[in-house]
């Protein structure tokens, strides 16, 4: 049976590690709140330059012959991109994602499909190389601030790979932020872009892209009541480069905000424990005294009536 001092040892321990944890939520609460008015910002301009994309392509009529724009018919390679943290004490911010991946690799390699690994975060690289799978490349330092000059890194070595013709398809799996106490596991299709519907409701749907109170009498469908200069074909080739970085750049926000979040609710968690801890230590002291002074009292009486 442990002592009273070594239960007061203990106390000490679980207020030290109580305060560190404290600390933790603290800071984690304070980057969430920056990484929320990130995600805020950018949505819009995300929104926007969606909508550019979908009307230059419904403006050039037909999808240019750009090769980011290719579809291939037999998909023999699969980009499979796993976006996570840097840093664990998040809960299962890290452990959904590789699970996650796991089960989509083991799926993609019973259709018979190679798979290309790409790991963005530590805990995903680490984790990928300890079961022996082979990563391409790993995207490291920056998952709980990440900038933008880091997702045009990443979109540009995918969008390489993909017009090189060593991947064919290209998902991502990152956590998309809901609430601190909500994540949710989200896969996203980038390339090809028909399939990440940048190209939504088609080419060819009539007002899509431009005036509502068109009847279309006057207007072939599809035709974009808009003047382009350059032409839309020339436009699409800066937008679509554009579109597949602000897509990762969000997820990185999105899984970024996900992080504070959990570890937010983790720390909590752990700060909690450790104040029942300490209340049940407490009382497990004080039952220790109470019975080494009834011990001494004892002692006292029984050597009186031994006199």
């Amino acid at each position: 049976m442990a002592s009273t001092r070594d239960t007061a040892n203990r106390i000490g321990s679980v207020k030290n590690i109580q305060k560190i944890t404290s600390a933790m939520q603290m800071v984690a609460a304070a980057r969430l709140r920056r990484a929320e008015q990130r995600i805020r910002a950018l949505r819009p301009y995300a929104d926007v330059l969606t909508r550019m994309t979908r009307q230059a392509a419904e403006a050039a009529g037909n999808v240019p012959q750009l090769p980011i724009l290719q579809e291939r018919e037999d998909v023999k390679n699969v980009g499979l991109v796993l976006i996570a943290g840097d840093r664990g004490l998040a809960g299962s911010f890290n452990s959904q994602i590789i699970r996650r991946g796991i089960l989509r690799y083991n799926e993609l390699r019973e259709e018979g499909k190679e798979v290309t690994l790409y790991a963005v975060g530590r805990r995903i690289d680490s984790s990928l190389n300890f079961r022996n799978l082979t990563v391409k490349s790993a995207h490291t330092g920056f998952t709980d601030r990440p900038a933008f000059a880091d997702a045009r890194n990443i979109a540009e070595e995918l969008m390489a790979d993909y017009i090189d013709g060593h991947i064919d398809n290209v998902e991502i799996v990152y956590n998309s932020y809901l609430s601190p106490l909500s994540q949710v596991v989200t896969s996203q299709t980038v390339l090809p872009l028909q399939q990440a519907q940048i190209l939504e409701g088609g080419i060819g749907d009539g007002d899509a892209a431009g005036d509502p109170s068109s009847d279309g009498d006057d207007e072939k469908p599809g035709h974009a009541l808009w003047i382009y200069e350059p032409e839309p074909e020339d436009l699409l080739k800066r937008l679509i480069p554009d579109f597949v970085e602000i897509t990762l750049f969000r997820a990185l926000l999105e899984s970024a905000a996900s992080e504070m979040g959990a570890k937010m609710t983790a720390m909590q968690s752990a700060s909690d424990n450790a104040s029942e801890m300490i209340k049940n230590l407490t009382l497990e002291m004080n039952r220790q005294r109470q019975a080494a002074i009834t011990q001494e009292i004892l002692e006292v009486v029984g050597g009186a009536e031994g006199v």
